[in-house]
C-alpha cells in the first residue's frame, strides 16, 4: 500500500504543537511523517523554525510506529555531511527502521546564508550535493574518509551506525534536476505541480537511472470549512512560495520574501496549493497521484487549521484513497 503522510511544518509551528499533531495524524491514519528543515521561515507570517534533528527523536518517542522523512541539504554550509551522517545513524539506530529515507537538496540562501559564506551558482551547488551523498553513504558503510574537494573531510568515521541506514533519494522540482539525481539517488521527490510537469519529472528521472526507484510526492494544499477560508488561509501563509525558484534560492530573509510576493493575490494561488473545502476534490486529485505511480504523497496543509484537517481527513478522504491506493 502507498504511504499517505502528514508534512510537519517548521516553519509555522513551535515543535512542540508538531509533537500534538504528529500523534494525532497516527491516530487518524496517515502513515508517515514528512518535516521540513529551516533555520528560518519562508515569512514572518508563518514565526518559527524549530531545529529537525531534535524534533525526530522527541517525535518517534512519542509515536508508536510511523516512519518518519525530511529534506536537508548536506553540502556543508549549515551542516557537514558527515554531521548529517551521525545525525541520521543516531536516530536510525535508537528507532530501527522508522528513518527509512532522507531527501538530499541543493539548499536555499535563507537557511545556508547562517554561515557567512559565499553563496555560490546552482551548479557549485550541485557538485556540493552529489559529495555530501557520497560522504554520507562512505561512512554509513562503516568507512573512514578523507577528501579535500568540493568538501573538507579529514578521516571521519561513524562509530554508532544504524543497522539499516535511510535511503537517500534527491528533491527535484524541474525535469533536468530529476534526470540528473537517477544516476545517484535512491529515489525522487517532488512537489505537486501541472500534471504534465509532474510527468517530465517523472520520466526524466527513470530516464537518468531512476527505474525501479521510488517517487514521492509532497502536495500542499488549503482545505477549510469553505473555499473562501481555504483561500484565505494559502494566501496567508504560503504565498511566500509563489515567487520562482530561481529567485527563492537566493533570498536571505523572510522579510525578502515577503517583499518579493506583495503583487501576489489569492486568486493567483492555485498555481501553487490545491484549494478547496471539498474532499472530493482533493480524494480526486490523490488518485491521479497514486496513478502517476507515487508511493508516498505527503498532504501538506497550508494553513494554521491542523487539527480539523487532520480528522478530516482521517475520517473522509484516507479510507476512500486507501481503497485506491495499489498493492
Amino acid at each position: 500500500m502507498a504511504h499517505i503522510g502528514y508534512h510537519a511544518s517548521h516553519e509555522q509551528f513551535s515543535p512542540s504543537e508538531l509533537l500534538g499533531y504528529v500523534k494525532l495524524a497516527e491516530e487518524a491514519g496517515f502513515s508517515a511523517v514528512m518535516s521540513s528543515d529551516h533555520f528560518a521561515p519562508w515569512s514572518l507570517r508563518q514565526g518559527q523554525s524549530g531545529f529537525v534533528w531534535a524534533f525526530l527523536g522527541a517525535a518517534m518517542q512519542a509515536t508508536k510506529r510511523i516512519p518518519f522523512g525530511l529534506i536537508t541539504v548536506p553540502s556543508g554550509w549549515r551542516y557537514h555531511p558527515a554531521l548529517t551522517a551521525q545525525a541520521a545513524a543516531t536516530i536510525g539506530e535508537m528507532f530501527p527502521g522508522r528513518l527509512p529515507w532522507m531527501a538530499l537538496g541543493s539548499g536555499q540562501a535563507l537557511n545556508e546564508h547562517i554561515t557567512g559564506e559565499r553563496w555560490p551558482s546552482k551548479e557549485e551547488r550541485n557538485e556540493r550535493l552529489l559529495a555530501g551523498a557520497e560522504i554520507i553513504r562512505a561512512l554509513f558503510s562503516g568507512e573512514t574518509i578523507s577528501r579535500e574537494h568540493p568538501i573538507k573531510v579529514d578521516e571521519a568515521k561513524l562509530h554508532t551506525l544504524a543497522k539499516t541506514p535511510p535511503r537517500l533519494i534527491a528533491g527535484a522540482l524541474s525535469p533536468q534536476t530529476a534526470e540528473w539525481a537517477g544516476s545517484w539517488a535512491d529515489g525522487l521527490i517532488t512537489i505537486n505541480q501541472p500534471r504534465e510537469n509532474l510527468k517530465k519529472i517523472i520520466e526524466a528521472f527513470r530516464k537518468g537511472g531512476g527505474e525501479g526507484k521510488p517517487v514521492y510526492l509532497q502536495v500542499h494544499l488549503s482545505w477549510a470549512e469553505n473555499d473562501h477560508v481555504a483561500r484565505q488561509n494559502a494566501f496567508d501563509q504560503w504565498r511566500s512560495n509563489a515567487v520562482s525558484a530561481a529567485v527563492a534560492e537566493t533570498l536571505k530573509l523572510p522579510e525578502e520574501f515577503d517583499g518579493a510576493c506583495v503583487k501576489v493575490r489569492p486568486e493567483d494561488m492555485d498555481e501553487h496549493v490545491r484549494i478547496s473545502a471539498d474532499p472530493a476534490r482533493h480524494l480526486d486529485s490523490l488518485g491521479q497521484d497514486l496513478e502517476m505511480g507515487f508511493s508516498e504523497i505527503y498532504l501538506h496543509n497550508v494553513g494554521r487549521n491542523q487539527r480539523p484537517f487532520i480528522e478530516f481527513f482521517g475520517e473522509k478522504v484516507l479510507p476512500k484513497l486507501a481503497e485506491r491506493s495499489p498493492a
